[in-house]
């Protein structure tokens, strides 16, 4: 009996997460299939839309401005034991679009928007005012879900190609003031490196993350449990959550894309 019972706990670990995918599954559907149908609550998804885009703009900013520098600083420091300091323009300007910026901007959403929406909610659901939505005849899903998934989907991909732009600009700066390179070349050979499919890939990726940012949020803030300990155990599962599907999402985008 002994020998079995860590069999039995690893069992009943398996069943419980894949009763969290069903579970997740489930209102993932149910909100995209809410997002089809009106009522629509424009002022909730315009609100969704700054709180999402415009608010996260500095932090976005200037972490894909110093993580471009520290690339571009890395990669001459690497190429130069091999003589070929020359391809730091086109490894800066593929390492951002295709995984520094997608991942850098999902992994920032999680941890600025994912915390906040699954704090709101779950503090909403506490105080009793989603029990409140509904004796208003206002579905909780409609007026809270589907506003914020939705403006995560739309200005995430806006926020990973500005990311993108202010990761290779400050690979440039660092590469023309520091390391000596000719600004005309250095911005030529960015230019004719890139490739369209980057690009898309790296906005596919934006638009995934943002969705499951803001589900992960969505869902632990609707399913907390009570109290202000509830609160903050959805706040705390919902980043750890969102952070571990953003960086398993972006190998599968990134062998989808890229694979031989």
């Amino acid at each position: 009996m002994n020998v079995l019972a860590p069999l039995g706990h690893l069992g009943q670990v398996v069943l419980a997460l894949l009763a969290s995918i069903g579970r997740f599954s489930i209102f993932a559907g149910q909100t995209f299939a809410h997002a089809l149908r009106p009522p629509f609550y424009i002022r909730e998804f315009a609100q969704s839309l700054l709180t999402i885009g415009y608010f996260s703009l500095p932090v976005v900013g200037l972490t894909a401005f110093f993580t471009g520098g520290a690339l571009a600083l890395q990669i001459y420091a690497g190429g130069s034991r091999f003589s070929v300091e020359a391809v730091v323009p086109q490894i800066v300007a593929i390492g951002v679009v295709r995984e520094l910026g997608p991942v850098l901007v999902g992994l920032m959403i999680a941890a600025r928007v994912t915390s906040s929406i699954a704090a709101e909610i779950a503090t909403m659901k506490v105080t009793e005012q989603i029990d409140a939505l509904v004796t208003l005849s206002t579905h909780p899903m409609k007026y809270l879900t589907v506003p914020r998934v939705l403006a995560g989907l739309i200005m995430v991909p806006i926020l990973v190609g500005i990311g993108d732009v202010i990761g290779i600009m400050g690979g440039y700066i660092v590469s023309v003031h520091q390391l000596g390179f000719n600004p005309s070349t250095y911005i030529r050979n960015t230019w004719n490196f890139l490739e369209n499919i980057d690009i898309v890939s790296s906005l596919v990726k934006g638009c995934v993350f943002g969705g499951i940012a803001t589900l992960m949020g969505c869902y632990h803030g609707m399913n907390s449990g009570r109290g202000a300990q509830g609160v903050g155990r959805a706040t705390k599962t919902s980043v750890e959550a969102a952070a571990m599907l953003i960086l398993a999402a972006n190998f599968l985008l990134t062998n989808l894309f890229f694979s031989a």
